[in-house]
């Protein structure tokens, strides 16, 4: 094919996948959100100017020179107007790195700006960087902690896959220009760590995910909580876990928050991922956990098992078996936008309300933590619609 022929057809087929309407999914949901039937992003949403020489005479085949491989786990942020994605974007080189996609509606018609994130290095440069969790704080600063990976310096030799998983932390008052500041300074490793948007007592307030190693929790209970002096110095003296992990549940393996909450006049409202393993590996799913407006640490709604998995072909891609937030955004209305994304792979929106999500929370039965209490709830709710004549 001619170059520019190779070029029109590039930049058309570009086009109509971002003009592309998104419907919600037809047929009935389970109540609590409603899928939509395209990823709001993937690899093929990568500007064609990051992929493509388009000069005739370096590039006269007119191929891929930089090669993406995945769009996922975004950060989200409602900014002047606009709906804000911070998404992962992963190379074909393994590198991920951060870029924002903005649209004016929350489904649909997502453009990625023309750079990505030019993110400032430490001392100690990452190897890799993922996963940006946004705050809006009441300290006037938009905040973003994502996970800093880098090669294990007490690896043996030879051993190219020990890695090391510490808190990075940006923040930036315009989204353009992003202010590094020291990495969060904690005994343990931490991939999952989100600030809560308000000051408690005070001080700063992290949900933290202890981790004896880059994969493996080990003696990690769960969503932790500590309260930091300073962000620009931010240490983890004390850490207490608020959502613990439990045995035979969704979140036995693993588990960590997803964005920051959601301030509703009921309470905290909490997204998280729980993890399990299982013959085809880890199961990721998503669930939700309100705690009290006077004391973010206490849990008052603990919904059991998941209120979202993965789904047909949600299932498949670079890890299967896979659903993972860490973004969504709250309009005025009520409305929200739940971005998640499928197997590290693409990145999707299901929307639902602060009313639907405060309503599941607290008024879905909590895990029994045995075969017998479950069935209890089940007959609890059967002899309900009994008397009141539902069934």
């Amino acid at each position: 094919m001619h170059f520019v022929e190779r070029q029109k057809k590039l930049q058309e087929a570009y086009e109509t996948l971002l003009s592309r309407k998104n419907e919600k999914v037809a047929g009935l949901s389970n109540g609590i959100c409603d899928r939509y039937q395209f990823p709001v992003l993937t690899a093929a949403h990568a500007p064609l100017c990051w992929r493509y020489d388009f000069d005739p005479v370096s590039n006269p085949f007119l191929m891929e020179r930089i090669g993406v491989n995945a769009v996922f786990n975004a950060g989200a942020l409602y900014w002047k107007g606009k709906y804000l994605l911070v998404a992962r974007v992963e190379g074909t080189d393994r590198k991920s790195f951060f870029a924002i996609a903005e649209s004016e509606r929350g489904t649909d018609g997502f453009r990625f700006r023309e750079f990505p994130i030019l993110l400032p290095e430490t001392a100690d440069p990452d190897i890799n960087v993922y996963d940006m969790r946004l705050t809006r704080h009441e300290d006037g600063w938009i905040y973003g902690i994502f996970c800093s990976e880098r090669k294990d310096p007490k690896a043996a030799p030879g051993d190219l896959s020990a890695a090391t998983a510490t808190a990075g932390i940006v923040r930036t008052k315009d989204t353009y220009n992003w202010e590094r500041l020291p990495d969060l300074q904690s005994k343990s490793q931490q991939r999952n760590v989100v600030l809560h948007p308000e000051f408690v007592g005070g001080k700063y307030a992290l949900y933290t995910r202890p981790q004896d190693g880059f994969i493996d929790t080990g003696s990690g209970g769960g969503i932790g909580w500590s309260l930091i002096d300073d962000m620009t110095q931010a240490v983890v003296k004390e850490e207490q876990i608020i959502d613990h992990r439990y045995y035979h549940t969704i979140k036995e393996l693993k588990n960590g928050e997803g964005p920051a909450p959601i301030k509703t006049d009921k309470g905290w409202l909490h997204l998280a991922h729980g993890v399990r393993g299982c013959a085809a590996g880890l199961r990721y799913v998503l669930y939700l956990y309100m705690t009290s407006l006077e004391d973010p640490t206490k849990a008052i709604a603990q919904p059991a098992g998941y209120f979202m998995a993965p789904e047909e072909d949600e299932r498949t891609g670079d890890v299967s078996n896979v659903l993972f937030s860490n973004g969504w955004i709250a309009d005025p209305d009520g409305t929200v936008y739940i971005y998640y994304a499928s197997s590290d792979t693409r990145l999707h929106v299901a929307v639902s309300s602060i009313d639907r999500l405060t309503d599941y929370c607290l008024h879905t039965a909590p895990d029994g933590f045995r075969t017998g209490k479950s069935v209890e709830t089940i007959h609890q709710l059967v002899n309900k619609n009994r008397q009141t004549g539902k069934i």
